[in-house]
């Protein structure tokens, strides 16, 4: 099984927000979906609150399509999570002001398939449009099952 240690740069002062005021840590969500029928619905708001509230405490500041660009990447996640696991997963949000990693862990050790883009073809998208879509993803065995992060860098 991998196993990664992570660590977090230190806060640093913006010309925005004098030293010492503001969060220290990064901002983190986090919730259990059971594949019950709303689950993505839940897992979008859920990813809609935390990018309000890194708007709000962190002044994140995101671009024209990045706000969306995070939303489809929470869909399309999860719904593969929803789809071919059994289970209960995880969707995982942290952020600061200028990053946001989407996170969902799951109990299949099954890495995904990524396949070059193919119009022909009748589904297999998914992996193809969170590729598309952010700046790095990763996707590891754990020792729950998997972890596929999806990392974007905020506009500032």
């Amino acid at each position: 099984m991998n196993e990664q240690v992570t660590a977090r740069p230190a806060d640093r002062p913006r010309a925005d927000r004098p030293a010492g005021h503001g969060p220290t840590e990064v901002l983190h969500s986090a919730e259990v979906f059971d594949g019950e029928p709303g689950c993505i619905a839940r897992a979008r708001a859920l990813a809609d609150r935390f990018l309000a509230r890194l708007a709000a405490e962190w002044l994140a500041v995101f671009g024209e399509r990045t706000r969306g660009d995070l939303m489809l990447a929470v869909s399309e996640l999860v719904t593969n999570a929803d789809r071919y696991t059994q289970g209960p997963y995880l969707l995982e949000l942290e952020g600061t002001a200028e990053r946001v990693s989407v996170t969902v862990y799951d109990s299949s050790t099954a890495l995904p398939l990524f396949f070059s883009p193919d119009p022909a073809r009748p589904g297999g998208h998914g992996m193809e449009i969170v590729v598309a879509l952010c700046d790095r993803l990763t996707a590891e065995r754990v020792p729950v099952g998997k972890r596929i992060r999806a990392e974007f860098e905020l506009s500032s």
